[in-house]
């Protein structure tokens, strides 16, 4: 009689990669979309750390965005979007799922301006795999731009900048069964440094956009988590950036989370890959 596999669970060791700057000392890029033949994808490399990462599972509910920049959510109620193939039916019936749940969720929030979603399978056919390389997806400069960008005019724009302004981004596994491979591993915020925080130009060559994204140099000190076993009923937020955490006395700490995708060493031969989306989400208020 065949049994059922477990996934993974519990603290565990496994290599994680951290920012390595380009050898000939320049400014650090990215390349996004599709790169033309010949094009260096990204002018810096990683190199890889055994880290301790600490399963969340025990205790989900002891992080929170202010201390951590990352919050655990169980037991969502199931999506009216089935399948997570068209962009259209995806923005149709998830994103104001989404919405909603970040403003019941996020204290204060009284607006949320959704901007875009990927959706990552760990196969290497796929157009997006899991990301292997710490790092968070924007900045305080990437943020404003994005403000600029997605409010409905230039007045909104600078109304939204004098309120609370952050960057969320809404995780969650697509898989039927619980995560067995390329789990999420995210790192407590109050344990990042600013100076491990390293602005990585990114830019669009599809669209001509030029962002910014942040690489981050490994430190003993930072303490890393994931969530064993993650289903699809359950929703990771993760705090690209928070205004608050500018502001003298504050108890935001730092309001931004490093994550990175992570090849478990514990994940058994033939497992089903990961398949997720990730939401982003500017959110205002108070």
């Amino acid at each position: 009689m065949a049994t059922a596999a477990v996934h993974p669970s519990g603290n565990l060791i496994a290599p994680l990669h951290f920012y390595s700057p380009p050898l000939d000392g320049s400014p650090p890029y990215n390349l996004a979309g599709d790169v033309p033949p010949g094009a260096i994808p990204r002018n810096f490399s990683s190199i890889p750390h055994p880290i301790s990462i600490t399963d969340a599972r025990p205790f989900p509910h002891r992080f929170t965005l202010d201390e951590d920049a990352f919050q655990i959510l169980l037991s969502q109620p199931p999506s009216s979007e089935v399948s997570f193939t068209s962009p259209d039916s995806i923005a149709a019936n998830y994103y104001p799922e989404i919405e909603s749940l970040l403003l019941s969720t996020v204290p204060g929030a009284d607006r949320v301006i959704i901007f875009d979603h990927t959706l990552r399978q760990s196969t290497p056919s796929a157009p997006r795999e899991p990301v292997q390389r710490v790092h968070i997806d924007q900045t305080l400069s990437s943020t404003i731009q994005r403000i600029h960008r997605h409010a409905s005019s230039p007045e909104e724009a600078e109304a939204l900048l004098q309120k609370r302004f952050r960057i969320i981004n809404v995780w969650r596994p697509l898989n039927k069964s619980p995560v067995e491979t390329f789990p999420l591993a995210f790192a407590s915020s109050a344990s990042l440094r600013d100076e491990e925080i390293i602005p990585v130009e990114h830019r669009y060559l599809t669209t001509g956009y030029t962002g910014q994204t942040a690489a981050i140099k490994y430190h003993p000190d930072q303490k890393w988590y994931y969530l064993s076993g993650m289903t699809g009923d359950e929703r990771i937020l993760l705090e690209c950036f928070d205004s608050e955490a500018l502001k003298e006395g504050t108890k935001v700490k730092g309001g931004r989370v490093a994550h990175t995708a992570f090849a478990d060493p514990r994940s058994r031969k033939g497992a089903e890959g990961r398949e997720s989306i990730e939401v982003r989400a500017l959110v205002f208020g108070p």
